[in-house]
């Protein structure tokens, strides 16, 4: 068993998992998103997108562009979050909140794109 190859596979299911974590719910409660978990969310995506950057082949160049969206939604929710509750100080609404939810929402769709990549790939190398 290689442990890079378990590392890397950990950290992309776990982006994944919190990530749907984080999007279940009613999308327009904000007591149904924790912040510290949409945080987690971020953390664990950037270390995911941080390990495929070493690949040079071409599902390790789509595995690294999916990465890149799912960061580039997440950054723009935690955007939005922080200049709703912090900035313009509109606070959560509804409508804020919805809008948060379904930048996460589209961020989990990559990583779900990603997964199936990596389950493809893996069951392709063992024929």
């Amino acid at each position: 068993m290689n442990l890079e190859k378990v590392i890397f596979g950990f950290f992309i299911v776990l982006a994944m998992t919190l990530n749907f974590g984080f999007f279940l719910g009613e999308i327009s409660n904000p007591a149904h998103h924790n912040v510290n978990e949409l945080f987690a969310v971020v953390v664990v995506n950037f270390i995911a997108t941080g390990l495929k950057l070493g690949d040079r082949s071409q599902v390790g160049a789509v595995l690294l562009s999916t990465s890149l969206v799912a960061d580039l939604q997440l950054i723009v929710a935690v955007f939005y979050w922080t200049s709703a509750t912090h900035i313009t100080m509109v606070g959560l609404t509804p409508d804020v909140m919805a809008s948060i939810v379904a930048l996460s929402g589209g961020a989990l769709l990559a990583n779900v794109v990603s997964v199936v990549i990596l389950v493809v790939d893996t069951l392709m190398s063992r024929l």
